[in-house]
């Protein structure tokens, strides 16, 4: 932000403009600002300084925009930056304010909108996930939300990223045994699913719970997000003595597990701040011309995680400056807490904190703890921006750059670190197999891919009228039993997600029918979370021209000659490959299987002898009784085993 820039400060500049005439590269801007000088009025407002293809080189406000814009007539005083940026300058266009306070805002506006080159620019139009309860139902729903909040219900975040809401979620099902589904799937339900057998929801679907009892589940709930924890974790060991005093070991176990949920959710907190309550704490650490940002948020004592950033800037602005102009930008659309706790103290502080407190309706204090209990908070982010930023500085590489086109084109809130490729392979059915395939930071993590024998679903057949199995190229049916199997038991094994086996992407090699599979199946297990996307073959399935599908969001192509592409696409051939390879590994297998090893007592001679004079199993299933006992060393009890076993007969 331009306050932060010594030679743009309003104390200690001349009203008048006592610089000799610029000459040499920078004459032309100095020229230009000179003349608008003339009609500038001692008020607040915003700058705007532009090149001469008109795009923005720079977005400053000011108190007094004479006395502001005046320090850049003196170019021998300006720092290299600025004085690059008033060389390039071809238009001043100003706009005034009516307070500085105003000003302010819009130039943290601009600045998003505009981009301008030589402004610190924060690249963060993602949202924080929040828990939501839904109450517009009889039985409340909790789900994590983004975006508006158009239905009824309250919200508690936000949280720093999936995995610290996910973390968050499951332990409240867990603790208050609230349903995740979502209201189609709630009054389809014949009977308990998954979550209900791993006691993380209450079943009020199918009536295992009374709308009464649900609901002093949902206020327990809210009453333990909203910062009283330890009380209601008293009530639930209350419970679960009177349970086990009455003998009811039951209940008793399950006020225990409930109490072991909510207690794993503060167990995660490394650092707490239950006397403060509600803030944000940034911290900022600059190294080499780079800076790395760390955010924490704190939400009733509870650390509900931590996000980096690495703001875009110049190499000679230092770490203050960098951080006056992140801490504007961060809250442009969204609502910051009570108090901000910063590692360094801001020209704009007091300003920002006038400016938040009227956006917000409620008094935003931004503060900079020097010791006490608040710096405590402010070392540790600090340490983690340190950390943040040696790690951005080493990783470097192309597949970073890969990981982080593909948070771009697919919208994510970060770069994957794990990414699962699904694909099936088949030939009309028969030796189905599914593949998945891991990548990451590291490449591609061979170690970790899976094969599935696709075994179909009898029940699904059954249901459909059809004899169990697949239907002939049932592709659908194939990735609903792959995603099925490879989740089902993920949930199981790891009901808490806090393992580094879940995906954060996965891709599916299709169109919106492979897609629209993977969404039921995911609403089927409550992973409303996981982004998936579909990746279709383009016209005569020439690379090149894949569509990519997406919920929500219409299909759509990249160029043909984006990195991103041709790494999405690398992604898309390496789960062919294994799907094929795994393929015709089982077809090798089943072709030199032959159907009589099947039967029992047919040794290898009889089998030779049975081959040789019918030439293949398949002709052995096919013979008479009275050809069968026409082979070599084929007596009549021996011919009539293996027609039985063929024709299902005896």
């Amino acid at each position: 932000m331009s306050a932060a820039d010594a030679p743009d400060r309003d104390e200690g500049v001349p009203l008048v403009d006592d610089a000799p005439p610029t000459t040499g590269p920078g004459a032309a801007g100095v020229a230009v600002i000179r003349a608008a000088l003339i009609t500038l009025p001692p008020g607040p407002g915003v700058y705007r300084m532009l090149a001469e293809d008109g795009s923005a080189l720079y977005v400053g406000k000011a108190r007094s925009l004479k006395r502001r814009v005046l320090a850049y007539t003196q170019f021998s005083r300006l720092p290299i930056r600025l004085q690059r940026m008033v060389a390039e300058t071809r238009t001043l266009e100003v706009v005034t304010t009516h307070t500085e306070a105003e000003a302010l805002l819009l130039e943290i506006n601009l600045i998003k909108r505009l981009m301008p080159r030589y402004n610190v620019l924060l690249r963060d139009d993602k949202s924080f996930p929040y828990v939501a309860l839904f109450e517009d139902h009889p039985y409340p729903q909790i789900a994590k939300h983004r975006g508006a909040r158009d239905r009824k219900a309250s919200y508690y975040g936000p949280f720093a990223s999936a995995g610290a809401v996910n973390q968050t979620l499951t332990a409240l099902q867990r603790g208050f045994l609230l349903r995740s589904c979502a209201d189609t799937v709630f009054s389809n339900r014949t009977r308990p699913c998954l979550l209900y057998q791993i006691k993380r929801c209450s079943a009020p679907c199918v009536d295992r719970i009374s709308a009464d009892d649900y609901a002093g589940l949902m206020k327990e709930a809210k009453e333990f997000l909203a910062g009283r924890s330890r009380a209601i974790q008293a009530q639930f060991a209350e419970k679960m003595q009177a349970a086990s005093d009455a003998r009811d070991y039951e209940a008793a176990a399950l006020f225990r597990d409930r109490i072991r949920a909510l207690t794993a959710i503060q167990s995660r907190q490394d650092i707490n701040l239950l006397a403060i309550g509600d803030a944000d704490v940034i911290a900022a650490h600059s190294e080499g011309g780079f800076t790395g940002v760390q955010v924490f948020f704190f939400r009733g004592g509870f650390n509900y995680g931590n996000r980096a950033y690495f703001p875009r800037h110049d190499k000679q602005q230092d770490v203050v400056e960098v951080l006056n102009a992140f801490v504007g930008q961060f809250y442009t659309e969204r609502l910051p807490p009570k108090l901000v706790l910063l590692s360094a103290d801001i020209a704009d502080r007091e300003l920002l904190g006038e400016t938040l407190s009227e956006k917000a309706g409620y008094r935003v204090r931004i503060e900079a703890p020097e010791r006490g209990d608040k710096r405590k908070p402010v070392e540790h982010a600090l340490a983690n921006a340190r950390e943040a930023l040696a790690r951005r500085m080493a990783e470097g590489g192309a597949q970073a750059q890969h990981l982080e086109g593909v948070a771009r084109v697919f919208g994510l809130e970060a770069p994957p670190h794990r990414i699962e490729v699904y694909d099936n392979s088949h030939i009309g059915g028969a030796q189905a197999l599914g593949a998945m395939i891991v990548a990451g930071p590291e490449g591609f993590a061979k170690n970790q891919y899976r094969k599935f024998n696709i075994r179909g679903s009898a029940e699904a057949a059954l249901a459909e009228g059809r004899p169990p199995g697949l239907a002939e190229g049932d592709d659908y049916a194939m990735l609903r039993e792959v995603l099925t199997r490879r989740f089902g038991r993920a949930l199981r094994e790891d009901p808490s997600r806090s393992a580094e086996t879940w995906p954060d992407l996965v891709l599916i090699d299709g169109g919106q029918g492979q897609l629209s599979v993977a969404l039921d199946v995911f609403a089927e297990l409550g992973l409303n979370d996981i982004p998936l996307v579909g990746i279709a073959k383009g016209p005569d399935r020439d690379a090149g021209r894949e569509r990519f599908f997406m919920p929500d969001r219409e299909p759509f192509q990249l160029e043909p000659r984006d990195p991103v592409l041709y790494f999405l696409q690398r992604l898309r051939d390496e789960a062919h490959r294994f799907a094929i390879g795994g393929h015709r590994q089982r077809r090798s297998a089943a072709i030199a299987r032959s159907p009589l090893d099947e039967i029992g007592g047919i040794g290898p001679r009889r089998k030779k002898a049975l081959l040789l004079h019918f030439g293949s199993g398949q002709a052995v299933a096919r013979a008479g009784l009275a050809d069968l006992e026409g082979a070599a060393g084929i007596s009549k009890a021996v011919a009539k085993k293996i027609y039985d076993h063929f024709h299902g007969g005896g």
